[in-house]
């Protein structure tokens, strides 16, 4: 079932019963009323009857009970055997059987195929005849003609009623539902365009109220601008990897090729072949390595308190032993604990003081400290630095400002990104300052769980 018909019988159905509800209340309660406004006539002219019986004992009985009977009613007088002593009657269209009581009753007698009845009954003492002395049952009685009549009339009048407003219903259910589905039938048109051919259209949100309607849009809108930048950012990734990748290949190839033709009988070529062979090897190795990692990181890894200022120090000193190079480290805090995973975070360090040896031939400053609730490491190189405009571009999947010294050094343009993306799977803030031929500081902030 379409949406634009759920809501048309939703909205129509709802309205039916709660219109079937209010009539009903209405004629119920008016029948109520009325009902309670004949006894009350009925009562009273009871009242006055026995008043003048009372009054005037000699005036014959018949007469008395005649000139008291309701139009369309009866007046019976009964005794204990439940038999009519006297009766009147100005309506020959019913008969109300006689009924004895001790006790003054209104009620509303149905009837089968008739008009309801009201029936008061009050007891008092009969003066007069055989029965003189005795409790006899004063019963007054009315045919409701006149409000089964009122009644059919208002029923009639309330389903003409319920038909008539339910027109109205059934329009504005239609308009409601294409105010509110034409937005939606856009925004399906959209994305079958978008699929169908492969474009990144949007919906206009100009001149729209702000509902949520209007909020969907709008994120979707935006989703559709992070969906494009990251399409277009994949389309690069594979791009530049299949760049990275082509050139180590070819050059593997090449000299595979030249080992076939003069390889034999001249060891030198043979010699060179291989260190090239095996160089390119580990560059292909080292850029699957960090690609692997990269994708890695995208996962939640499992978060537990690391000693920040251990790790450092640790990957200080095996950088020392690996490099004479001059790594001088300040450790302001002794003890610094994360909440993190100690191998990604390891990780960082290590890309970070490996550029700097790379990209630098002077001493490399490390740094820890603790600011603001934070653990704050840095690492500052003395080297060429970095042009302004690169800046912002540096933490991009390979992307090198020097892309010849890269690849002299061995780099992939992948350590950046790689760092980047942990440091925010950390809750952490990565960034750098440089200055043309005096150097850059990268900076790593991470949460701090506890200190001393």
């Amino acid at each position: 079932m379409r949406l634009r018909t759920k809501i048309q019988l939703f909205s129509s159905l709802f309205m039916l019963v709660l219109i079937v509800l209010i009539n009903t209340s209405i004629y119920v309660l008016f029948y109520k009323i009325s009902t309670d406004s004949q006894l009350e006539q009925l009562a009273e002219q009871t009242d006055t009857l026995v008043k003048t019986i009372k009054e005037h004992p000699d005036v014959t009985s018949k007469e008395l009970l005649r000139s008291f009977s309701p139009q369309q009613g009866m007046i019976q007088i009964v005794d204990r055997s439940e038999t009519a002593m006297k009766s009147s009657s100005q309506s020959s269209n019913y008969k109300l059987a006689p009924k004895f009581t001790n006790t003054e009753t209104q009620m509303i007698q149905k009837q089968a195929h008739e008009p309801d009845v009201a029936v008061v009954s009050k007891p008092i003492i009969w003066e007069t005849g055989k029965h003189a002395g005795e409790v006899v049952t004063l019963q007054v009685s009315k045919h409701l003609v006149t409000l089964d009549n009122t009644m059919t009339t208002l029923f009639y009048v309330l389903l003409a009623a319920s038909g008539i407003m339910l027109i109205p219903i059934i329009i504005a259910g239609n308009v409601l539902s294409r105010f509110l589905l034409n937005p939606i039938k856009a925004f399906i048109h959209t994305m079958r365009e978008n699929m169908k051919e492969a474009s990144w259209k949007k919906i206009d949100v100009d001149k729209r109220s702000r509902d949520e309607i209007y909020e969907m849009e709008k994120t979707f809108n935006e989703m559709i601008d992070h969906l494009r930048d990251n399409f277009e950012k994949q389309e690069i990734f594979v791009s530049d990897a299949s760049h990275e990748l082509k050139t180590p290949i070819s050059i593997v190839k090449s000299y595979a090729q030249l080992l076939e033709r003069r390889g034999t009988g001249n060891p030198s070529l043979v010699k060179e072949s291989i260190e090239a062979i095996d160089s390119e090897a580990d560059r292909m190795s080292k850029l699957v390595e960090q690609m692997l990692s990269l994708a890695k990181n995208k996962e939640s890894a499992i978060m537990k308190k690391v000693d920040i200022a251990d790790l450092v120090e640790e990957t200080v000193t095996t950088f020392r032993g690996a490099y004479s190079r001059e790594i001088q480290f300040d450790q302001v805090q002794r003890k610094l604990l994360v909440n993190g995973s100690r191998d990604q975070l390891e990780q960082v360090i290590y890309i970070l003081i490996d550029n700097a040896l790379k990209y630098s031939n002077e001493k490399i400053e490390v740094r820890l400290e603790a600011n603001n609730n934070q653990a704050v490491f840095s690492v500052r190189d003395y080297g060429a630095g970095i042009p302004a405009q690169e800046l912002d571009r540096i933490f991009e999947r390979f992307y090198r400002v020097d892309k010849a010294r890269s690849r002299d050094t061995g780099g992939t343009g992948l350590g950046l990104a790689i760092a980047k993306a942990i440091v925010k799977e950390h809750q952490g803030k990565i960034a750098v300052i440089s200055e043309m031929k005096e150097g850059s500081t990268f900076t790593v902030s991470l949460p701090i769980v506890y200190s001393a």
